[in-house]
């Protein structure tokens, strides 16, 4: 199942893909998905970012070929970050380069949706508290994060959060190819079986840190590859069995 997040005559709401209609949800889909018997077409109404989310958990170095690519040892434990809501942008939107900020990277993820209050999760149980599965580009000044040495204002810009199209409900994370494009060529080629720590492990993990609340995102690491964005770039990330997420990236102020 798609589940979407769109406006509508200034009217936020979720709905269900259903070809080019959308079934409207009731209450949203948290913790539970009941559809309402109004729809509308899907052209009539404009995609947003499928959830807002109290926070945007994200994993570093999470991918076994990214950290022979960087000829880093394999973390122990997952090394985690947050990214600002405010940094969220919906499929088909730009992302805008700030100016002076130097080099810009994307780095395609597979990120889940939590759909209800979770904390000190086992990880037998983690599949109980996600809702489904989406795209996110973690884009990333690349310079501002090396001269910082702590990542927070290179991940933070504005815009630096593409997530979508959708959220996919019925999704195995364990073997699904992921895949980025520049300009309509593949940049980064991977499959989510080179997880160093998978979803469940991370699910729980973070529970442990943070109380996690339904429309929270936790994204799971960029496979190798990551590269430069430029203004007027397309950049897309596909993910098998998910969706593929595309946006442009425009020049900023």
């Amino acid at each position: 199942m798609r589940i979407i997040r769109f406006l509508y005559k200034k009217q936020v709401s979720y709905g269900k893909l259903e070809g080019g209609t959308v079934r409207i949800l009731k209450d949203g889909p948290f913790p539970k998905i009941e559809l309402s018997r109004s729809s509308l077409p899907l052209n009539k109404v404009r995609l947003l970012a499928p959830v807002s989310p109290s926070k945007i958990i994200l994993a570093g170095l999470n991918y076994r070929d990214h950290a022979r690519e960087l000829k880093m040892r394999i973390p122990s434990e997952p090394v985690v970050f947050l990214k600002p809501p405010s940094a969220l942008i919906a499929h088909g939107e730009n992302i805008v380069y700030p100016s002076g900020c130097g080099r810009v990277d994307y780095e395609g993820e597979l990120a889940l949706i939590i759909k209800k209050i979770s904390r000190n999760i086992a990880q037998h149980k983690a599949n109980e508290y996600i809702l489904g599965y989406t795209c996110l580009n973690d884009v990333t000044a690349r310079r501002l994060q090396r001269k910082d040495i702590q990542w927070t204002r290179a991940k933070s810009f504005d815009t630096f959060c593409p997530l979508g199209p959708w959220v996919e409900t019925s999704f195995d994370p364990s073997a699904a190819d992921i895949k980025t494009c520049l300009n309509g060529k593949i940049k980064q080629a991977s499959n989510t079986r080179n997880f160093i720590f998978p979803v469940p492990y991370l699910v729980s993990f973070i529970s442990r840190i943070m109380t996690l609340y339904p429309g929270d995102v936790i994204s799971t690491g960029t496979p190798f590859g990551v590269g430069r964005l430029k203004p007027g770039d397309k950049v897309e990330v596909y993910i098998e069995g998910v969706g593929r997420l595309t946006n442009r990236v425009s020049y900023g102020r």
